[in-house]
């Protein structure tokens, strides 16, 4: 039986359950979202690994590998804590990790220039990364689980969007997707 608090997390009102910005439809979209991404990525991945150009500028750019080193697994790892119960040590405990990477993810982002050997707009999504992610863990430590819930789901949104940016052509995973 599952105890008091595990319960009230993961509760919903009828109005969530019917309105299309409910949270449960929110993390749906969020994981469907990112296992494609997820699959993509992988797949751009193993292609640039393969043609023999992804291994050798890990190696030339510091950078690049603790971005993907931490971005990587972040996504599927994202997924298992929108999916999984709520409010349980394991559910704190991927979520500790997961906020690392994410954290990892947007400080190396700036050692990323692509390109144009400048910033680009997606650097604001690492901005608002490191902003959210501690607010997002100062809600749920203050019991403030709604606000938490949002602001998670909003971070994962991101990352997957992030992902997504990575396939566009003339990027390096993009690059390896589509040649």
């Amino acid at each position: 039986m599952p105890d008091t608090l595990t319960a009230t997390l993961t509760e919903t009102r009828p109005a969530e359950r019917t309105s299309p910005f409910a949270p449960a439809r929110r993390e749906r979209a969020a994981l469907v979202a990112g296992a494609a991404v997820g699959a993509a990525v992988l797949l751009a991945a193993a292609r640039a690994t393969q043609a023999g150009f992804l291994l050798p500028a890990m190696s030339r750019d510091a950078w690049l590998a603790v971005h993907l080193c931490s971005v990587i697994p972040a996504l599927p790892l994202g997924a298992v804590v929108l999916l999984g119960r709520k409010g349980d040590a394991r559910h704190r405990l991927l979520g500790r990790i997961w906020a690392v990477l994410m954290i990892v993810a947007a400080l190396s982002s700036f050692g990323l220039k692509g390109l144009t050997g400048s910033f680009s707009p997606i650097h604001l999504l690492s901005i608002l990364v490191l902003v959210s992610v501690p607010r997002g863990v100062v809600q749920a430590v203050r019991g403030n689980i709604a606000a938490h819930r949002r602001t998670m789901t909003f971070v994962y949104f991101g990352l997957v969007g992030a992902g997504a940016f990575t396939m566009l052509p003339g990027r390096l995973l993009g690059l390896a997707l589509f040649h």
